[in-house]
């Protein structure tokens, strides 16, 4: 039998998964099918017995039931403060998320996950809260009813005959690190609410009567006790699945969104079949040409709809396009959708039946497998969005229809008295309506045309003329076929140009897109990248942008992006703004504007993130009232996901140069103490032992001398080294401050001479300057340095006799000094390396032994500071030349 091994990243994962684990707090939810059952209770007991081992628990919000029971199990816990809060003159009670962050406990007690905070509060709903909590690594305990599940909402509505407003995603619920379900039987639960225990004499009486019935008790438990072993089945395959025992094949659930009210049922039947089946749940919004001109219920609607699947677990995907079934099942067969869901709507039969929305979606897709959703007829009424369309024709719409048609006209009546038939006459009229279609967006309009064209033809070109009567008993025949060729060629033309404009935006967006995709590739900077993003923002969503970038765990100054309409963006930059996208940058989740959390906010943020790292916040500023399209929300999604690829691209390369920097950095401090441990013995060996030397014998003053003399030389070696060191550390680091001014160069070389190796008085060292007058921008202890070793490497690789010399010479804003020497000259393999650290050529000098390589190092250091370049040549007839140069500065003269 062949074992199945784990792939690596499967591996990588999981060790990913237990380390976010570590670090986010657990979250056991206590489930129930109905007030009462006794999930606080249970809650509570499980609190005291850890409180009793010692474990930090406190009660950050317990619903004040007035039971007995429950409250007797509150006595010796820690509660927390709540926060009060006024709403329409009453004063409300809510859980201190802050104050629960600020006392950061092990556990802490939340009843009532699904309860809806009050206006004002951080966020929307408290699983909100408790997802903060979560994230600051705190352990929650929390209670929830079935009711309260979200995908199960309409289900619950239809056994209670009343739909519950407070609902949790289900995403939130399978998360839980543990759910412990609390079940009693209905007639007990009866029973306690008879006793008064759960609510109320007066409330029992009247719950008795509508909620809690045995019938309707009976089917909430069963669907509290389903949705526990989805979960626990759920958990069960992904354990499965992560250990390889059970190849797992996910399915692809795609639901249809649109603005209808009864949408959230396909929706929720979408979620729960992915659900069922462990599959991918992608919710698909087709944008038709004319969405725009719908009215504001329906984007409304819309936006709810979009934010429903996107809770229940969906990934939006936006489509533009206004042939629906077409691209739905386009897009179902291109990314392997194996069951649709999708609404019926229930309405009337035509008197021409055509084939209905669901019939040609199973022609397009005919192995794809559909559910088809009923809705409610109650719910939607296409007339009122009608309404509002009509509405919105323009007097300058209704001005170019009277044009066309005067034109339209003018032209016929020059074809008539030119003697043209009636065909041709009709012709302009139908070329008037297609020029309609295409001037004019509306087609009550163009049909308003149709009709007048057939009037006008009829009243000025037939005979009985300007009259409404006929002779020929064809003209009807006639008129009709004007009036449909007119209707429906000037409907093509209005369609293709909505379609046109439809195209025209998309591929303007794709080409934003494509160009920031270009634009991320070729930069290589974290500013560069946030301005890059900003400014094509701007171009897609024509709003204004803020960007933050994130450094050393904090974000730093916000970058305004503004449209050429805003003059001023000082307010969405405020403390407030800040601490919004400070709470985003912390919590990896958007906030602001448009949504639960935060929602005061004149901007929606955005984190800039991948799965581990954030690498800053997007704000981009919205109206009040005022909401992303789902386009707009897609490509703004899509923007930032190329902005955190190329920002993860950016931080990896750098890391590698850090860490390549942080090798080289080892690498030299290796070899730097071992070429110091073996080449510094020699002169260290040498002093000690002359000093001993001098301590314990009698030396004539000859040898004393010379003695001196040796452990004079080994020790300015030593200095010479020492200092050489230093000086290519900090130019290296650049902690060196370079000064350079308007310098003499003879002064500088003068200067160099006096502390030149005393071996030089065996050498002839020779200067010739082209101008003595000679100025160079540099800073003179630093070149008289570099004259120092260059004249100091010429002594120690040639013999004794030897002649140097050093020349200047002024070439093209450029002063070049030579230092050359006529020794054995430098091989054209040590001429590559002879400035590189730790490098000494081979040679046959005894001197040249005691060098570590720093010399010439430190020279090309100094010089590509000070803006000028080295190098080395051939002498002749031998030797080698040493040159470099420096910026020339002109001599000032004064009349």
């Amino acid at each position: 039998m062949e074992i199945q091994r784990p792939k690596p990243e499967e591996i990588l994962e999981h060790i990913q998964s237990e380390q976010d684990k570590t670090t986010q707090g657990k979250l056991k939810i206590f489930f129930g099918y109905a007030a009462g059952v006794g999930k606080t209770y249970a809650m509570l007991k499980e609190a005291s017995e850890k409180k009793a081992k010692g474990i930090d628990i406190v009660c950050g919000y317990i619903e004040p039931h007035m039971r007995p029971d429950t409250m007797q199990l509150m006595e010796g816990m820690e509660v927390l403060p709540v926060r009060q809060v006024e709403h329409q003159k009453m004063l409300l009670h809510e859980m201190d998320l802050d104050g629960i962050l600020q006392r950061k406990p092990q556990i802490v007690l939340v009843d009532e996950f699904a309860h809806t905070n009050a206006v004002g509060s951080r966020h929307e709903k408290r699983y909100q809260d408790v997802e903060e909590l979560l994230h600051a690594g705190i352990d929650v305990y929390t209670t929830v009813n079935v009711q309260h599940i979200e995908s199960l909402c309409d289900i619950v509505a239809s056994i209670t005959e009343i739909r519950v407003k407070e609902r949790i995603p289900d995403r939130v619920f399978d998360l839980a690190e543990e759910v412990q379900l609390v079940d009693v039987e209905p007639a007990e639960l009866i029973h306690r609410l008879k006793e008064g225990k759960i609510y109320k004499v007066s409330q029992a009486k009247k719950a008795l009567q509508h909620f809690f019935t045995e019938e309707k008790l009976t089917a909430l438990r069963e669907l509290a006790l389903r949705r526990t072993a989805v979960r626990v089945n759920w958990q069960s395959e992904k354990a499965k699945k992560r250990s390889g025992h059970e190849y797992f094949t996910e399915e692809k659930i795609m639901v249809g969104i649109s603005a209808s009210p009864s949408n959230e049922k396909s929706i929720r039947t979408a979620a729960r079949l992915a659900q069922a089946f462990g599959g991918v749940f992608i919710g698909l919004y087709v944008e038709s040409p004319d969405f725009e001109n719908s009215g504001e219920k329906d984007k409304k609607r819309l936006k709810s709809n979009i934010h429903l699947a996107q809770q229940l677990g969906a990934k939006i995907e936006t489509i533009c396009g206004e042939d629906i079934p077409f691209i739905m099942a386009e897009y179902a067969r291109t990314s392997g959708v194996s069951k649709l869901v999708i609404g019926r709507s229930n309405v009337k039969r035509r008197l021409f039946p055509r084939t209905t929305f669901v019939e040609r979606l199973t022609m397009l897709a005919p192995n794809l497998d559909i559910y088809v959703i009923p809705d409610d007829p109650a719910n939607y009424r296409p007339g009122i969005a009608k309404k509002e369309t009509i509405e919105k024709i323009s007097w300058k719409d209704i001005a170019k229809s009277i044009v066309i048609l005067a034109i339209a006209t003018l032209i016929g009546l020059g074809f008539y008295h030119m003697g043209f038939t009636e065909a041709n006459i009709i012709i302009v009229y139908i070329l008037g309506g297609m020029i309609s279609g295409i001037t004019i967006s509306n087609r009550m309009l163009t049909f308003c045309l149709s009709i007048f064209s057939v009037v006008i033809f009829n009243f000025l070109f037939t005979e009985p003329r300007f009259s409404l009567q006929a002779y020929d008993s064809s003209y009807p025949v006639t008129f009709f076929i004007t009036f449909l060729a007119a209707l429906i060629s000037s409907n093509l033309a209005l369609k293709m140009k909505l379609q046109a404009k439809e195209l025209a935006k998309v591929a303007y967006r794709t080409q934003v897109i494509l160009d920031t995709n270009q634009l991320l590739q070729d930069e290589n900077n974290v500013d560069g990248i946030g301005k890059i993003i900003s400014d094509q923002l701007v171009k897609l969503l024509n709003r204004d942008i803020v960007f933050y970038k994130a450094e050393n765990n904090v974000l730093l100054e916000p970058r305004l992006t503004l449209t050429p309409e805003t003059s001023n963006g000082d307010a969405y930059i405020t403390n407030s703004e800040q601490a919004v996208a400070a709470w985003v940058y912390k919590n990896r989740k958007r906030a602001g504007a448009s949504t639960g959390t935060l929602g005061n906010a004149k901007c929606y943020y955005l984190a800039i993130r991948n799965e581990k790292e954030v690498y800053g916040v997007i704000a981009v500023a919205m109206k009040l009232n005022d909401n992303l399209a789902a386009f707009e929300s897609n490509l703004l999604f899509a923007v930032l996901s190329e902005a955190a690829a190329a920002m993860e691209r950016e931080t990896l390369r750098y890391s590698k140069e850090k860490a390549t920097e942080q090798a080289n950095s080892e690498k030299l401090r290796a070899n730097l103490l071992r070429a110091i441990s073996h080449d510094l013995r020699t002169p260290l060996t040498s002093i000690s032992g002359n000093a001993g030397m001098l301590l314990q014998n009698d030396f004539n003053e000859e040898n004393r001398r010379k003695i001196c003399t040796d452990i004079y030389d080994d020790s300015m070696w030593l200095i010479n080294l020492v200092e050489n060191l230093l000086s290519v550390t900090r130019i290296e680091d650049g902690t060196m401050a370079i000064k350079m001014h308007a310098e003499m160069l003879e002064d500088i070389i003068e200067e160099a001479f006096r502390h030149i190796n005393r071996k030089s008085v065996e050498y002839h060292i020779e200067l010739k300057m082209e101008d003595e007058m000679q100025l160079v921008k540099a800073d003179s202890r630093l070149i008289v340095q570099v004259i120092i070793n260059l004249v100091d490497n010429a002594i120690k690789y040639t013999p004794s006799g030897s002649t140097i010399f050093i020349r200047t010479r002024k070439m093209d804003g450029m002063v070049r000094i030579e230092v050359s020497d006529n020794g054995g000259g430098i091989s054209t393999e040590d001429k590559e390396r002879i400035f590189d650290m730790f490098y000494t050529a081979n040679t046959g000098v005894a001197d040249s032994n005691r060098s570590l390589g720093l010399g010439l190092a430190l020279c090309k250091s100094i010089v590509n500071a000070h803006g000028g370049s080295i190098d080395v040549i051939d002498n002749t007839p031998k030797g080698a030349i040493f040159r470099f140069t420096l910026i020339a500065e002109e001599v000032a003269i004064h009349e």
